[in-house]
């Protein structure tokens, strides 16, 4: 080809690039269009990432390719996990157990059609006969767990979305290890985000030193965009089929105080007992065959579990799949039945607007809703967001307490001194929508009663937020939190 000739393609190249770039933007921005409005549930999401691929073609659409698109299908795998559990019969109710578990529902009404909502969207019973510790940070936590582990005759399954190379995580290695040589089965699922907040990555120290470990969808490029999202938050370690552990705590140093750690961090976990395990169990293995094909079934990971306690108690999993908004609707349910009061501590609370009308319509009902929130979170971006909404549940009668430091990791909801909620989930649109979250609601007013007083002892030392509080900010601190509560459908 001739300079000449080479000089005129360029040229022509020049001149219609920006068309070309224009066509395929548009393009994309269509491509969005037609696939936000035909698999987005919630309208105000729909019209969120359309008029973001309009206004920014190129960036939106590739926004939306990242995090717009949910890919994980896992029907297929929950099926075939359940329909092996299928032959076992229901042999660790007694009749006991049941009129037990029929006498604390039916002495609360309210809760007669609360039960009845967990049946229909997770499609397990609630279960009596259980028993439920909690434990309060890693230096409770750590100790009861290890423990476990050292004692585990045949089976230990452990699922954490932290899993770090520190103090913390070093105990746990040498336990799993030990477990191990010992001729103990050991399953581990790290989320593989999670597993990158420390160096050397944990993940593969295990994997080095033969543990049988997995990482929840990879992010190595390429599948950063794809994966971005979606991420497994659940934290669940069963042990022998019968001893299980939940609720919010990863393995890292921060979450032990009397490390003296250099970022601590408050936290609540639990120790289960009972039929539920079961529970606990099923929601790993069905985690588990979907990042590894491997199906855990038989005596070794479902032995007979007898009963344990007074507890009765069902799993909530939630998921960007099958199990999508079963947070969001028993925490829905469970404000609908208040009748006296409602307590929560999260650490990040960034409700939507229909969480935010039940909460208020539950306070004008005249049910006392407390919410406690840490005075100062890990993350400032959230901190901004979560301070621009509080007025909208003040100004209708919710009372919000900042506790003081450390910052408080607690994930925890009671209602009228008879039912909790535990686990993993916060109180935003992350693990709302977008993680999967792993919690236990709980019928038991000893239960409920013992979680409040670990809140009364947060309470203690919290400060009242209040309208004139939020009112006095400086004028540009209230429009910088203003601007950040746009974001709250993508923190």
């Amino acid at each position: 080809m001739s300079q000449q000739t080479t000089e005129m393609v360029l040229s022509m190249l020049a001149q219609i690039w920006p068309w070309l770039v224009a066509v395929v933007g548009v393009l994309l921005a269509v491509w969005v269009t037609v696939h936000a409005v035909l698999y987005k549930r919630d309208s105000r999401a729909v019209i969120s990432w359309v008029g973001l691929a309009w206004l920014a073609p190129m960036l939106g659409a590739f926004a939306y390719f990242c995090f717009g698109i949910n890919r994980i299908q896992r029907k297929a795998v929950s099926l075939k996990v359940r329909q092996a559990l299928q032959f076992k019969p229901d042999r660790q109710i007694t009749a006991e157990d049941v009129e037990r578990r029929d006498r604390i529902i039916g002495s609360h009404p309210s809760l007669l059609g609360f039960a009845q909502l967990g049946r229909h969207l997770t499609g397990r019973p609630v279960i009596p006969g259980n028993r439920v510790d909690a434990l309060v940070n890693g230096d409770e936590a750590y100790p009861a767990m290890i423990e476990a582990i050292d004692n585990a005759r045949s089976s230990i399954a452990l699922a954490s979305y932290i899993f770090d190379s520190d103090r913390a995580g070093d105990a746990f290695f040498e336990a799993l290890s030990h477990a191990r040589d010992r001729g103990v089965a050991v399953r581990i699922l790290i989320d593989d985000v999670g597993s990158r907040y420390s160096r050397p990555n944990m993940l593969k120290r295990l994997r080095g030193a033969g543990l049988n470990a997995r990482s929840f969808l990879p992010t190595r490029v390429p599948r950063l965009p794809r994966y971005a999202n979606l991420r497994n938050h659940r934290k669940i370690l069963v042990v022998d089929g019968n001893i299980g552990f939940t609720g919010g705590t990863n393995i890292r140093e921060g979450h032990w105080l009397s490390l003296t750690p250099r970022f601590p961090v408050q936290c609540l976990h639990f120790r289960l007992e009972g039929p539920v395990v079961e529970q606990l169990q099923e929601a790993f293995a069905i985690d588990w065959a979907f990042v590894s094909g491997e199906s855990l079934t038989g005596d070794l990971w479902f032995p007979p579990i007898k009963r344990a306690g007074e507890v009765t108690a069902r799993s909530i999993p939630h998921g960007p799949d099958e199990d999508f908004e079963n947070m969001a609707d028993i925490i829905l349910g469970a404000l609908s039945c208040a009748r006296e009061r409602v307590r929560i501590v999260t650490p990040y609370f960034l409700p939507d607007a229909s969480l935010i009308r039940s909460l208020n319509v539950t306070a004008m009902r005249g049910v006392d809703v407390k919410i406690y929130l840490p005075s100062k979170g890990n993350i400032s971006l959230v901190d901004w967001a979560v301070t621009a909404q509080l007025w909208q549940l003040l100004e209708k009668g919710c009372r919000i307490f900042h506790t003081e430091p450390p910052f408080d990791h607690t994930k925890v909801m009671t209602v009228d001194s008879i039912w909790s909620l535990i686990g993993s989930a916060n109180w935003d649109p992350r693990s709302l929508r977008l993680n999967f979250e792993f919690n236990v609601e709980c019928y038991d007013a000893g239960l409920a009663r013992s979680l409040e007083e670990i809140v009364d002892q947060k309470a203690a030392g919290a400060r009242e937020i209040t309208l004139t509080d939020l009112s006095n900010r400086q004028f540009t601190t209230r429009l910088r939190d203003g601007l950040a509560r746009l974001l709250i459908p993508y923190l």
